[in-house]
């Protein structure tokens, strides 16, 4: 079978080195970075690599053996040099719709793009150009869309066994751009990518980080979300992790990121009807880097642009993102969706985190 040309363009945690932190995350099967899934997956060939610090890079060509000339301070000379067939895109979101858009226009043909997609509507709505018009295989490293135990989950609620779906709850939102980015493609996923219908949300630090247009840090936020069948969601601030899904009959949910559980509504003599435990199913732990970049290759193989995640799924979680601060702004006013004329921009002045270049002594 062919062997795919891979680079990374971004060479910091998540594009190289944040496997070195997460020994001891029971959660997290590696490989979890971007080069580390290249590295690892045997139809990938990881080549190059670019980033804007040679330090970084000489310490990634070590890891992952790139040779010094094949590392670049300039993305578009790798892209132009190196015959590159998949690149993954590890920068800051305020950067990467320029890389997305010139690697999709400059003939590679499968992206594996870090979340948050964008930094601002505008930007995703012209990344969904490129990327469609050149037919390019796109997904977003949201990474519970590849994990096999939410992959389980989902089979639970659509086998009806439970009744129809009508609730999900996210406990811990977090940060819009990096954590609820995860969160809000998670919601999109356990509804079948369902369309949403409005959201309205509120941002406890808002006011002091939302400066006109510009976004100055990432801002914590919670919020609910309507979806065209029905369906209900919920995205808190609660002190303690965990996705629900309620359906008529019972509920299925993952409990902080390490167990699963189903409850089921039962009639018990003498009692009102009780939500009664029973085992989730087994299913396989595997790398939801490993199971996304394999999904790029398939669609490599096929010659087509099919993905599980794909550019119009990616868009639609930054829709919610752009959408819970322009419902924050406007008091919590229900914003309707497809969202429009949002001018908002992630801009943060902060330079690139220096990533673990050792891995952290695992725990007894």
């Amino acid at each position: 079978m062919k062997t795919y040309r891979a680079a990374v363009i971004g060479c910091s945690r998540m594009g190289a080195f944040i496997d070195h932190e997460v020994v001891n995350y029971r959660g997290i099967v590696r490989p979890y970075s971007h080069a580390a899934g290249f590295y690892a997956e045997e139809r990938t060939d990881l080549v190059a690599c670019a980033d804007l610090r040679p330090s970084v890079m000489e310490e990634f060509g070590r890891q992952y053996n790139v040779p010094t000339q094949h590392q670049y301070t300039d993305y578009r000379e790798m892209i132009e040099r190196e015959n590159l067939d998949i690149v993954g895109v590890a920068t800051q979101p305020e950067q990467r719709a320029e890389v997305v858009i010139y690697a999709a226009e400059h003939g590679v043909k499968a992206i594996y793009a870090e979340k948050a997609m964008a930094a601002s509507m505008d930007e995703a709505t012209a990344m969904v150009e490129a990327v469609e018009s050149n037919g390019v295989a796109f997904n977003l490293g949201t990474n519970n869309r590849w994990n096999t135990g939410f992959d389980k989950m989902k089979e639970v609620i659509d086998s009806g066994e439970l009744g129809k779906l009508r609730t999900l709850i996210i406990y811990s939102n977090q940060t819009l751009f990096n954590k609820a980015s995860h969160n809000f493609d998670l919601l999109l996923r356990l509804n079948s990518d369902r369309p949403a219908e409005w959201v309205t949300a509120f941002l406890p630090k808002g006011d002091d980080q939302i400066d006109g247009d510009l976004v100055r840090e990432d801002p914590i936020g919670q919020g609910t979300i309507s979806f065209e069948n029905g369906v209900m969601a919920h995205a808190l601030l609660a002190p303690t992790g965990g996705t629900e899904a309620i359906c008529e009959n019972g509920l299925v949910r993952r409990l902080d990121g390490r167990e699963w559980e189903i409850r089921r509504s039962t009639d018990v003599k003498g009692w009102r009807t009780c939500l009664i435990p029973e085992a989730f199913p087994e299913f396989e732990k595997t790398s939801a880097t490993t199971n996304l970049i394999k999904d790029l290759v398939h669609a490599l193989d096929r010659g087509d642009a099919t993905t599980r995640g794909g550019v119009r799924c990616a868009y639609a979680s930054t829709e919610l993102i752009f959408a819970f601060m322009e419902s924050h702004l406007r008091n919590g006013e229900r914003i309707s969706l497809p969202l429009k004329g949002s001018k908002l921009r992630l801009r943060r002045d902060r330079g690139p985190a220096q990533p673990r270049f050792k891995p952290k002594a695992a725990s007894s």
